[in-house]
């Protein structure tokens, strides 16, 4: 719940900001000009009201896909960063062992797999939990003994 929280967060301060910077926008541009005697919506017919618009729009689908981005490489159960990528599988076995980079959440919550090869079209991500990773070393450990 926390993990999608966080990503209407985002969204809600993306709609914040846009919504802040429109009116700076529509402040700055002048009225526009009437022509023949008849006054003509902005949209299509001034070209640097269309402009700032297309632009204006082009940037708050750029900060959605940064958020959406962002919210992928996150850890789902403490919301760090993933690092430490690791390239695993083989360019030539792609039947037994395809490519992937598995991304390891810092506090060992859980590891993330993207698939780099997409034959059947867009494969999605495995996000794959682990338990508490102090218990899981102490497994290993005694059973090593």
């Amino acid at each position: 719940m926390k993990y999608w929280g966080y990503f209407a967060a985002k969204l809600i301060a993306i709609a914040a900001l846009l919504s802040a910077v429109w009116p700076v926008f529509r402040m700055v541009l002048p009225a526009p000009q009437p022509f023949l005697y008849e006054h003509l919506e902005q949209m299509g017919h001034d070209l640097w009201y269309t402009a700032l618009v297309y632009g204006f729009w082009l940037a708050a689908a750029g900060l959605v896909y940064l958020a959406v981005l962002d919210q992928k490489y996150r850890c789902r159960t403490c919301l760090r960063r993933l690092r430490m990528p690791i390239a695993r599988g083989s360019w030539s076995r792609l039947l037994t062992g395809r490519p992937h980079t598995e991304y390891i959440c810092p506090y060992g919550h859980g590891t993330l797999k993207v698939p780099e090869l997409h034959l059947t079209g867009k494969e999605p991500n495995d996000w794959a939990e682990h338990q508490d990773i102090w218990t899981e070393l102490e497994l290993l450990d005694t059973h090593r003994r």
